[in-house]
């Protein structure tokens, strides 16, 4: 029985789901997206999520918030490099993001052995998905008559045009 687990044990001890954990995550944070099964995805997600949060923190903290979240991190990642590009493009990057840092998106089955496999990423540096950013979101109630007066008045023009074609 499985009373109070409430996160996947990925089929390994907590060591080695550790270390493959922040193995994946540095991937994750140096390629900005990564392709694994959806039960690895998820629990990466758990997993990443609250480390980007540490270091978007850091960059709003004075310097002694900040030495502390480093170092909280660096214990997850132990990866000099995967810290600094936290701390640095991504941490800018996700700056105004209240959360939500990570995309899962499935793939479909692995050949081999039928696995889900998904692909799951940092959201914001996915240019596919972030073509709407300039552009003002609007609520249904702004739009209200909008569409009917936009849709009368070319049917108007029409009904001129072919008025003048006639004389």
């Amino acid at each position: 029985m499985r009373h109070g687990k409430k996160f996947n044990h990925l089929g390994r001890k907590s060591a080695h789901r550790k270390a493959m954990l922040a193995n994946m995550a540095c991937s994750l944070i140096e390629h900005k997206r990564i392709n694994t099964t959806v039960a690895k995805a998820k629990a990466l997600k758990q997993f990443v999520e609250p480390l980007i949060t540490k270091a978007k923190v850091e960059n709003n903290q004075t310097t002694e918030k900040g030495t502390h979240n480093r170092r909280v991190v660096f214990s997850s990642l132990r990866s000099k490099e995967a810290i600094t590009e936290l701390f640095g493009t991504v941490a800018e990057k996700v700056g105004e993001r209240p959360g939500g840092y990570t995309r899962i998106i499935k793939l479909g089955n692995r050949l081999g052995d039928n696995a889900d496999m998904a692909m799951i990423e940092l959201v914001d540096f996915n240019d596919v998905y972030n073509t709407d950013s300039g552009k003002k979101k609007t609520t249904r109630r702004s739009r209200r008559g909008g569409k009917k007066a936009e849709a009368v008045a070319p049917a108007q023009e029409t009904k001129a045009t072919a008025d003048d074609s006639e004389e």
